[in-house]
């Protein structure tokens, strides 16, 4: 056994598969087994594996620049072409880009410039950051002080009153409504308690309000029609910015571009990561308008620098294998493929809500989720995590990587690259699966 700590994996159930290679959609284990990676690895593997110009684009640098930082005035050509390519890109006005390795850290780094502007207009009370419930937002100390998710935070004694983290109701109709309440009044109420709330903390101590357009980890939650409308509206009325973690759903993930695009939100702040290399070498962005960015050049000036940086920020390895990724999306015409493919991905899985395991197939785009149930009329959830396990682990032994996440769902999110004939694929193996998953339940009463 190696002396890894492995991430986010159960101490006691080290070391199950060795994944030896990729190659398109699919990887092989030590054995020479293939799976259909239906997760893109974690959410990110967009472009799938052994990408021919993603690997010539890494050699080519490497060979001319292999490092270089971006502290105290130098710079690197890589870097600063994809901090104007994402500007131009992302629906945030005259946009400035800091760059990080991973989600968690470009979270961590729009605390501290949520901070840092308020200071420097004169608001430093302004600092708290309303969250959702079952959101997930990394697993740094500040990222997961945001995250909603118990797991994430049980035991490891996070800061989150310290850094002033607010709570709000998670928009999944299925799991919070009540008894008889239409989706309309579900949402009025849940954006009712987060204008009750903002009111009783005090809007002018709010910097902002934190999203995932659609969620990943908690369960591949869609918010109903009419929610980020009615959430922004809250927002603006009380001058809170909107923060759209887009670590997921950004790059053609949910059939367009960004997630703020599919859901209707006009962002002011946006996190970036995975997609963004397709996930060939570790990078992130966080995105602020240029009103921060303007109001906190006087303020390094007065202090003498901007006290924020990472050893690998704008990495010239990591920043031209993204660059020739969102070339590669653009000239292949990624994201309209996606979308098209997307769809047919959605109403394939619309098949299984017949299954008598099935309470709901959620999902947009190239992002989806089939939630067991342990009865199908109530959509009563299972106790335990222990079926959507089972059934992930038989989708595995059939083939198909899927994720359990929320207990008893089964996530999927193939990479961009998928086929039709290839979805076709995803769902025969998920459908042995579930009928494998039904005979367990049964067996287990």
């Amino acid at each position: 056994m190696s002396h890894m700590v492995y991430p986010t994996t159960n101490f006691k159930a080290v070391e199950q598969m060795t994944i030896e290679r990729g190659d398109g959609i699919y990887v092989y284990d030590n054995h020479g087994k293939q799976y259909l990676e239906g997760m893109s690895g974690l959410w990110c593997a967009s472009l799938g594996f052994n990408n021919a110009e993603l690997i010539e684009a890494a050699t080519k640098q490497m060979e001319k620049l292999s490092y270089a930082h971006m502290f105290g005035g130098k710079v690197h050509e890589p870097g600063m072409q994809l901090a104007d390519k994402l500007s131009a890109m992302v629906p945030v006005e005259n946009a400035h880009i800091f760059m990080g390795s991973s989600g968690s850290d470009a979270n961590d780094s729009h605390i501290k410039m949520l901070r840092y502007y308020f200071a420097a207009i004169g608001k430093p009370e302004k600092r708290k950051i309303i969250a959702r419930e079952r959101s997930y937002h990394g697993v740094t100390v500040a990222a997961a002080c945001l995250t909603g998710l118990p797991i994430n935070q049980t035991n490891f004694d996070l800061p989150i009153d310290a850094l002033g983290i607010l709570r709000t109701d998670a928009p999944h109709y299925l799991r919070g409504k009540i008894e008889g309440e239409s989706e309309a009044d579900f949402v009025n109420r849940i954006v009712a308690n987060l204008e009750a709330m903002i009111l009783r903390e005090g809007p002018e101590t709010i910097a902002a309000f934190i999203a995932e357009p659609i969620t990943g980890a908690s369960g591949v939650i869609v918010p109903p029609a009419g929610y980020y409308e009615k959430v922004q509206a809250v927002l603006n009325k009380y001058d809170i910015l909107f923060w759209a973690d887009e670590v997921i759903t950004g790059f053609g993930r949910t059939g367009n571009d960004f997630g703020v695009t599919t859901m209707g939100i006009k962002p002011d702040l946006m996190s970036f990561a995975k997609q963004l290399s397709s996930s060939y070498v570790p990078i992130s962005a966080s995105v602020i308008p240029g009103k921060m960015y303007d109001a906190m050049v006087d303020e390094t000036n007065r202090l003498g620098v901007f006290g924020h940086g990472y050893t690998y920020s704008a990495h010239p390895l990591a920043a031209a294998v993204a660059l020739k990724t969102l070339e590669i999306y653009e000239r292949d015409n990624t994201f309209a493929k996606a979308a098209e493919t997307g769809e047919y991905l959605q109403a394939r899985l619309a098949e299984f809500n017949s299954h008598p395991l099935v309470g709901e197939v959620r999902g947009a785009g190239m992002i989806a989720a089939v939630e067991l149930v342990a009865d199908k009329d109530s959509k009563a959830a299972f106790p335990d995590g222990k079926v959507g396990y089972f059934a992930a682990n038989a989708c595995q032994q059939h083939g198909l990587i899927s994720r359990p996440v929320a207990g008893s769902s089964l996530a999927l999110c193939p990479p961009l690259i998928t086929t039709k004939a290839q979805i076709d694929e995803i769902v025969e193996k998920m459908g042995k699966a579930l009928d494998d998953t039904m005979a367990f339940v049964q067996q287990q009463g």
